[in-house]
């Protein structure tokens, strides 16, 4: 048996709703805290994921935004009429964390030897897992999926207005064009999630995507994209949860919310199991809720793989060979 954790950045719980939204509210969700930055005040997914991981505020963990962090960033070298502007300080800060927030030139790509190196401990330190996708705990530094591959060439489908007030506001350059990506970006990381859990290999399984956030920064201007976005969502975790079997738990989830183009101040968690969730009264809290589970119930993979799942065996081998020749994996 298994504890699936699937992230999904963004995830608002003031949106969630149990009668348009079962997958995503499961049997039992509920509000939780976040932690805001001390550079922008706002929550900050370069920020947040090592502390979901990890239990530990950024101070503690030290993967936190920082002044001049993202300031080199090939994606500035590279746009000459920035590179001849003295920007105030301000906007290089917001620039920074958006760089950050926002793309994949070296961005979330803190390895996963960072946290053994600093003597952290982390929610798969003691157990069999398998780790997808994680913001800034990257198992194979020389490795990138789809969605690194799909994000960090959005271009014009994904610019930061830097004449609206906010930190997080975005334009598209073609509305429908950019919602796809996202939701191929989504669904190549929940594909990828399932697999691992057919696999039967793991005791924990823990799975990222971002496609819900990236549709809610520039939801503001396209009415209709979030909504739309989360009756997808609801479909995708559909089907990992029908993935589950008799033994197996599903817990999902954020890092902050996401209205008129902003991150908000409140997480979102839900689980198949009302007592996984119990404990959880902040995103800092996720990480003892898993080892508690696993402590307590034996979540010891199969020896042998059922044959309706999908293991290492010729099927296994097949589907991940068609994985490989999409190019997600």
């Amino acid at each position: 048996m298994s504890i699936v954790v699937l992230g999904i950045d963004a995830l608002d719980p003031d949106i969630l709703d149990g009668e348009e939204h079962p997958n995503l509210c499961l049997d039992a969700s509920k509000e939780i805290d976040t932690v805001l930055s001390s550079q922008t005040g706002r929550p900050s997914t370069h920020e947040l994921w090592p502390s979901i991981i990890t239990g530990l505020p950024p101070e503690a963990h030290g993967i936190e935004l920082k002044e001049g962090l993202a300031w080199e960033n090939p994606v500035f070298s590279a746009a000459s009429r920035l590179s001849t502007v003295l920007l105030p300080k301000q906007v290089q800060v917001k620039l920074g964390a958006w760089l950050l927030d926002n793309t994949d030139e070296g961005n979330f790509r803190t390895p996963a030897s960072y946290y053994e190196e600093h003597v952290l401990e982390t929610v798969f330190d003691d157990a069999t897992s398998k780790a997808i996708g994680i913001p800034n705990y990257v198992v194979d530094p020389d490795d990138e999926d789809r969605e690194h591959e799909l994000r960090k060439n959005m271009g014009e489908l994904f610019q930061l207005d830097l004449e609206d007030e906010t930190d997080h506001r975005h334009t598209t350059s073609d509305p429908g064009k950019f919602y796809e990506r996202c939701m191929e970006m989504s669904m190549v990381r929940i594909a990828l999630t399932r697999r691992a859990l057919r696999g039967q290999r793991y005791e924990l399984v823990f799975g990222y995507t971002s496609g819900l956030d990236l549709i809610g920064h520039v939801s503001y201007a396209e009415p209709g994209l979030q909504e739309r976005a989360y009756r997808e969502f609801d479909e995708f975790v559909g089907e990992l949860r029908a993935d589950l079997g008799d033994d197996d738990e599903l817990l999902l989830v954020s890092d902050h919310g996401l209205q008129e183009g902003e991150h908000t101040e409140t997480a979102a968690v839900a689980a198949t199991d009302e007592r996984l969730i119990a404990d959880i009264e902040s995103i800092l809290d996720l990480k003892s809720a898993v080892e508690t589970e696993l402590s307590e119930t034996d979540h010891t993979p199969a020896q042998q793989e059922s044959h309706t799942r999908i293991g290492e065996g010729e099927k296994g081998r097949e589907v991940q060979q068609h994985l490989e020749d999409l190019g997600y994996m």
